[in-house]
Order: C-alpha cells, then structure tokens, then sequence
C-alpha cells in the first residue's frame, strides 16, 4: 500500500514510497531455493570457454537443461515504479532473474540500477524526463537549454559531484542490493549485479547538447572536444565509485546476462550520424580513455555501423560488439571486422545468424545468440 507522498524538485515529479519496506524475502528464497550450484557452475564454464576462447558450434546458444519453474507469483513491477522505490526496482530486477530459471534461458542472472539512460547526464543537471506510466518505458533527459552557450557554462563550472542527480540514487540502489542479496548464499554468489547505463561519451554528449551538436561538431570542434573530455573524466569517476561498491571481478564482466572480457559496456548508438573520420576524431579516442581505464570492454551499438567498424574494432581492449539491427549493416563488413579478427559478436538477433548461416558464412563459434530455440536447431542437426 502506498501512502506517503513526496515532491523531489531534481527530478520534477512526485514519488510514492510506502509506509514500510516492501518484504522482498519470499522472492529471495524463492530463488534460492530455485538455484542449481551445479547448473550455475556448467552455464559459466560454457561462457568463460566461448568468451576467451571460441565455441564449437558456429553460434554459441547457451541454456540451462531444464526450467526451474517459480514457487510463488511475481508480480510486475513498472519502470515508473521501480525508479520511484528501492525495493520496488530489486523486484522487477529479480523478477527478471526469476523468468530466466523459469524459461531454461542460458543467460546469467543479474539485476542492476536500471535509471535509464540519463544518468550521467543528470549529474550535469538536465532534467530527468520521465514517460507515462502506461508506456512502462526507462526514463531520459531532455538537453540542456541553450546549445553551445550552455556547454560553456559546463566547462566553467567544472566536474560535477558524481552523486549529484541520479548518481546517489544509482549508488544507494547498488547498496541495497548487495545487502538484500548478501543473506542468501546461492543468489549472492550467481546473481551479478552489473554496472548501470551511462552510455559513452559522445551519447551523453547528445544527450546534454541536442540535436543541435550534429551541426556544432563541424562550427565548434574545439568546444565539442572539451565537453567530450569533461565527460570523459565524469564516467571514469562514476565508474570508480562503482567500482568501491560493486567491485569488478577479474578480467571478464557480466553484462545483460551476458559475460564478455573487460569490465565496461560502451553505447555508441549516437555514433551511427557521424562520418568514419568524425567517428576516428570525436569517439574513439574517449571511448579509448574509458577502455584503458577499465581493462577492456565492449561496445553496443543500434542502427548502422559498418561505416566505422573498422575503427572501433581497432580499439585496443575492443572484445565484443553487442549490435542490434544486423539487417541495416553490410553484414560482410561487420564480420571482417569482428569475428574474423576474433571480436565476438554478443547477443545477436537470431535472424541475422540465420542468414549468415543460410549464405554459408563461417560465423567461426564466435557469434552468440539468446533465443534457445536457436540452440534445439543445432541438437537435431547432431542427431
């Protein structure tokens, strides 16, 4: 029951917390009792032989042997209300967690901040645009009013505090986290928490801007530049306070149920309006900065890339690409570029593996792809 509500003036709107903590306690169990050490341990050695080295099969399809159907209901949480409650967001999280078991998913279980992609722009001050409830969609930002003008004041005010905005509120929410899970033995130890969606820099950077950086980038690249290096320094500070919390494990994170070698997960989604030479001078070399400081990663990115593959994939510490719509790339392109200079491609829509497949492309066991179906193709072909 929701009874208290309360006015937050940085993120514009009204917040509904409840009188006392939701228990959380019967889902925790629930998952416990649901989780198989041995399943969990045969799942990993599968992604740690397809992360680092190459799998067997020409697409990696990982599943666990059987459902673990749930032992209680899990009722839906919205977006709107998760980022408005903390025990909320740990429920749709661990919901998600519970689906996977009940489904026989092959991915690893893991939950984060989910806050949407404004985050580390809110840090900057933009104001958090929250959609309807009915839309049950992860907030934005709206850009900062005054274009370039405002990203001078930017610069003269300097580095925000990386708990300012959202940023106390990602961390708090990691915090509980790790002390609802702590109790539990098994989810502790299988349930990854995973680093919160701050992007890359030039999506932040557009984020703040607007639509007017596409032209600004050519009138004023010197001051685009500098707001890229602002926000540069920003994300290695947000991710070292993350990383106080939440610290990374070796030289391989997990990532949208997936694991891949480094520790971060690049978004270049604005990357696709961009030039191969404005993609070499405005984003790579800060995507770079990031990728050194945190052992390598991956890069996800939406719409068209194959104009500037060859340059992101030439990033030292590059070693997946999680790409969304193969059907809008010269997929040609894309594989000589990834897979072929041993660059895994990591969840991968399986129409595009399909086709590849059905041209007789090599995808080389270096190709992974969520939907299980997927998996029962390759079992009857073995039989």
């Amino acid at each position: 029951m929701w009874l208290v509500v309360t006015r937050v003036p940085a993120w514009g709107r009204y917040f509904f917390y409840g009188e006392a903590a939701m228990d959380l306690k019967p889902y925790l169990e629930d998952l416990e009792k649901r989780l198989d050490s041995d399943v969990e341990n045969a799942l990993e050695k599968e992604w740690h032989r397809f992360t680092f080295e190459r799998w067997e099969e020409p697409v990696f399809v990982p599943a666990r042997p059987r459902p673990s159907p749930a032992g209680l209901e899990w009722p839906a949480v919205s977006v709107n209300r998760a980022i408005e409650d903390f025990d909320a967001m740990a429920l749709q999280q661990l919901r998600m967690c519970s689906q996977v078991l009940a489904d026989g998913g092959g991915g690893l279980l893991c939950v984060r901040c989910n806050y949407g992609t404004g985050i580390l722009p809110s840090l900057f001050g933009a104001e958090l645009f929250v959609m309807d409830e009915d839309l049950n969609t992860l907030p934005t930002t709206r850009p900062l009013p005054g274009g370039a003008d405002a990203m001078r004041c930017l610069l003269d005010k300097g580095p925000p505090d990386v708990r300012s905005g959202l940023g106390a509120r990602t961390f708090e929410m990691a915090e509980r986290f790790k002390s609802l899970l702590a109790p539990y033995p098994k989810v502790s130890r299988y349930v990854h928490i995973y680093h919160p969606d701050v992007q890359g820099p030039m999506d932040v950077c557009e984020l703040l801007w607007g639509s007017r950086l596409f032209l600004d980038v050519t009138d004023v690249p010197g001051l685009v530049k500098d707001v890229l290096e602002l926000i540069t320094a920003v994300y290695i500070a947000f991710m070292r306070e993350w990383e106080r919390i939440v610290p990374f494990m070796g030289d391989a994170t997990v990532h949208w149920g997936m694991l891949h070698r480094g520790r971060v997960m690049l978004r270049d989604d604005s990357a696709m309006n961009f030039s191969p030479a404005m993609y070499e001078e405005f984003i790579k070399p800060y995507d770079q900065r990031i990728l050194d400081a945190f052992l390598g990663g991956a890069i996800h990115f939406c719409g068209r890339g194959d104009h500037y593959i060859a340059s992101m994939c030439s990033s030292r510490g590059i070693y997946a690409i999680a790409m969304s719509q193969p059907h809008l790339n010269d997929m040609d392109v894309i594989y000589r570029n990834t897979i072929e200079r041993g660059i895994k491609l990591i969840g991968f829509p399986v129409d595009g593996a399909k086709r590849a497949l059905a041209a007789g492309r090599d995808l080389l066991g270096m190709v992974h792809c969520a939907d299980i179906s997927f998996r029962h193709q390759f079992a009857r072909k073995k039989a």
